[in-house]
C-alpha cells in the first residue's frame, strides 16, 4: 500500500479506431478496446468475438510432427510399452493426463505415465525416469512440457535404446537435443503459425495429429479442451491467437460440461456461478499444483485421468488439503523473507531481491517470489537447498526480462531455464553470495527507471455515462481474458463523492460511491488502496477501474472494481 504507480494509456491507432467504427458501428470505446488488442477490421474483428476450432492450425505444420506421429505408429503396430513423461506443474499434469488418455484409447498395448519427483528428481527428464522406463521396457517415451533442453538425459535415454519424442514449449538453445522427434514452435526453424501454445497445447496438437492419422473423430480430441484451458490458464501464456480459440472453447466445456475432477474441485472451491479464467489461476490451479509442491505430482494425474466418482473425491480432497498446508508454508516463508528484508538496512537501496535460506520449502519458493515483489518491485529470487544444492524461483516486473539476467551469470549455475518473467534455477550453495551480488550488478545495468515503477496499464479513457450494461454485455465478449487480453482498465476523470457516502474500511480498503459532472452514480470497492482515501474525500479525483457485476441475494447490478485513485491535477 501507498505505492504510487504508473498510468499509461495505450497506444491506438486513431486510423484503425476510425475504420472499426466505421465498420462495426459499436462505441468508440470498444474499437479502441478492438485495436489495443492488435484487431484492425471487420474479418479480424469477427475472428475475435466468434472463434472458431475450425480455425485451428493443421499440426502437421508443426516441424517434427509427421516424424512423431510415424514414431508413435510404429510404436503400436509392434506393441511397444510407451511412457508419458511431464513436469509437476499444471500444465504438464494435464499435458500428461490429456495424451496419456488419448493414447490408451488409440492402443491397447502398455501405456503409463511418469512424473518426476520435485524434490528428489528436479525439474526435466530425471536419469530415475529413464532408468525406470529401461527397467520395465518401455522404448518409447514422449515428454511433455519438459525435455527442450536435456541433451545429456536423451544421449543416455539413447544409449539405452529409449527413443524420445520431445514436446515442448519453452525456449531452446541452440544446440537442440538429440530426441527422435521435437515439437516446439519456438524452435528457430518450424514455421508453424502460432509460437504461444501451453505445453498441453503442444500435447494436444500431438493427439489432433493422431487423430488425423488413426481416422478418429476430431471430438475425441475436443473431448480434452478443458485441460487444455486449463493449462492455459495456470501457465499464464498469452490469450491470443490459436490460444484465444482453445481457451473460448475450453472455458465453455468447463461451464457446460466438464471432466468430473475440475467439477469437484470448482465445488471444494466454493464457487457457485460460471467458473472464469481468474478461477482457473486462482481455485483450480493452486489445488493441482499443490501435488507436486507438497508431496507427488503423480496423484495430480492421477486424479485427471481417474473414472471412479468416488475415487475422484477422495483425490480432490487430498489436493484440497495440500493446498492449505501450501497456504500455511507459503505465508510463513513470506512473513520471515519480509522480516529479513526489513532488518536489513541495505536492502531498500538495492535493484534486486535475492534471500536464500537452507530450511524454506521447495515447492513454494515461486509464489513468495511473487508476494515480495508486491511489497519490494525489483526482480526476485528466493533459493533454498535441496539435495545439497541451492536452488530456486525468479520473479520479474514488467518490461524486465529475468531470464536474461540470469543468463549473464550461468558460469555461477549448475543449471537454469525459464521465461522473460519467470524463471529457476540451481547452484552449488557456496556460490550464492557471488551470484547474489552478480545478479544485482547485472539488473543494476540492465534496468530502467520506469521499470522500477508499477505499470497500470489503461484501455481507455470513458465518461462515466458509459457505464451501462449494455457496454458491459459487449465487455464480455472479450472474454476469456488472460495475458495480451486483459479484462480492461477504464479511466475517468473528475470524479466526487457522492454525498459523502464513500468509506474507509478497516484502513485498508475504499468503498466508493461517486459521479461526474452531477451524472449517473456508480459504486465499487477498491482492495489494498485505503492511503488514497483522501484523495476520494478530498476531491475532484481520477479513478482507473474494471467494470463488474455484483450479485448479492439474488439481484445482479453493475459495480467498478476500483484499481487506482490520484487527485485531478489543477488546470493549469
Amino acid at each position: 500500500m501507498g505505492t504510487e504507480k504508473r498510468w499509461t494509456i495505450k497506444p491506438a491507432d486513431e486510423q484503425v479506431v476510425s475504420r472499426l467504427y466505421n465498420e462495426l458501428q459499436v462505441q468508440p470505446a470498444i474499437c479502441r478496446l478492438l485495436a489495443v488488442r492488435g484487431i484492425t477490421d471487420f474479418e479480424s474483428a469477427r475472428l475475435f468475438f466468434r472463434p472458431e476450432l475450425s480455425h485451428l492450425h493443421d499440426p502437421f505444420l508443426m516441424k517434427g510432427m509427421k516424424k512423431a506421429v510415424d514414431r508413435i505408429a510404429e510404436a503400436i503396430d509392434w506393441h511397444e510399452r510407451i511412457m508419458v513423461y511431464g513436469d509437476y506443474d499444471v500444465d504438464g499434469t494435464t499435458a500428461v493426463s490429456v495424451v496419456y488418455s488419448f493414447l490408451k484409447e488409440l492402443y491397447k498395448g502398455e501405456v503409463s505415465y511418469y512424473i518426476p519427483h520435485r524434490y528428489r528428481e528436479g525439474y526435466g527428464i530425471s536419469r530415475q525416469g529413464i532408468d525406470h522406463a529401461h527397467s520395465n521396457g518401455y522404448t518409447l517415451m514422449i515428454t511433455l512440457d519438459c525435455g527442450i533442453k536435456s541433451t545429456e538425459m536423451i544421449d543416455y535415454a539413447r544409449s539405452l535404446g529409449i527413443d524420445v519424442i520431445v514436446c515442448d514449449h519453452h525456449l531452446p538453445d541452440a544446440h537442440l537435443p538429440p530426441a527422435y522427434a521435437i515439437l516446439n514452435p519456438k524452435q528457430a526453424d518450424c514455421t508453424y503459425p502460432y509460437k504461444e501454445l501451453s505445453g498441453c497445447g503442444i500435447g494436444f496438437k500431438l493427439i489432433s495429429a493422431l487423430a488425423t492419422r488413426f481416422g478418429r473423430p476430431m471430438e475425441q480430441v475436443y473431448h480434452y479442451l478443458d485441460l487444455v484451458a486449463t493449462s492455459i490458464a495456470a501457465d499464464i501464456v498469452p490469450i491470443d491467437g490459436e490460444n484465444r480459440i482453445l481457451a473460448f472453447y475450453g472455458m465453455k466445456q468447463i461451464n457446460e460440461s466438464p471432466c468430473q475432477a475440475i467439477a469437484v474441485l470448482k465445488e471444494l472451491g466454493g464457487v457457485q456461478r460460471a467458473l472464469t479464467i481468474s478461477d482457473l489461476v486462482f481455485v483450480i490451479g493452486p489445488r493441482v499444483n499443490a501435488a507436486g509442491r507438497m508431496d507427488d505430482a503423480k496423484k495430480a494425474v492421477e486424479f485427471f485421468t481417474e473414472t471412479d466418482h468416488d475415487k475422484i473425491i477422495e483425490l480432490a480432497a487430498i489436493l484440497h488439503s495440500d493446498n492449505d498446508d501450501r497456504r500455511e508454508i507459503d505465508k510463513n516463508i513470506t512473513e520471515e523473507a519480509l522480516s529479513i528484508l526489513n532488518d536489513d538496512d541495505t536492502a531498500a537501496a538495492r535493484h534486486s531481491t535475492v534471500l536464500y535460506r537452507p530450511h524454506w520449502h521447495k515447492g513454494v519458493v515461486g509464489i513468495v517470489a511473487s508476494r515480495l515483489i508486491d511489497h519490494y518491485y525489483r526482480p526476485t529470487i528466493v533459493l533454498t537447498s535441496a539435495n545439497g544444492k541451492a536452488t530456486g524461483s525468479a520473479r520479474s516486473v514488467s518490461g524486465f526480462n529475468i531470464y536474461e539476467a540470469i543468463h549473464e551469470c550461468r558460469d555461477l549455475l549448475d543449471n537454469y531455464g525459464g521465461h522473460f518473467f519467470a524463471a529457476g534455477m540451481t547452484m552449488p550453495e557456496e556460490r550464492v553470495n557471488e551470484f547474489i551480488d552478480r545478479f544485482e550488478a547485472t539488473v543494476a545495468a540492465t534496468i530502467t527507471q520506469e521499470q522500477r515503477v508499477p505499470e497500470i496499464e489503461i484501455d481507455a479513457e470513458i465518461p462515466l455515462t458509459l457505464v451501462k450494461q449494455t457496454f458491459y454485455n459487449l465487455i464480455r465478449q472479450f472474454e476469456p481474458f488472460g495475458p495480451f487480453n486483459m479484462k480492461p482498465v477504464f479511466l475517468t476523470r473528475g470524479l466526487y463523492d457522492h454525498q459523502g457516502s464513500s468509506q474507509l474500511i478497516r484502513d485498508a480498503h475504499i468503498r466508493i460511491v461517486a459521479h461526474q459532472h452531477n451524472g449517473p452514480i456508480i459504486e465499487g470497492i477498491g482492495f489494498g488502496i485505503g492511503d488514497r482515501f483522501p484523495h476520494v474525500k478530498n476531491g475532484p479525483f481520477d479513478m482507473l477501474y474494471n467494470i463488474e457485476e455484483n450479485e448479492y441475494n439474488g439481484t445482479t447490478r453493475l459495480q467498478v472494481k476500483v484499481v487506482d485513485i490520484r487527485p485531478t491535477p489543477l488546470m493549469q
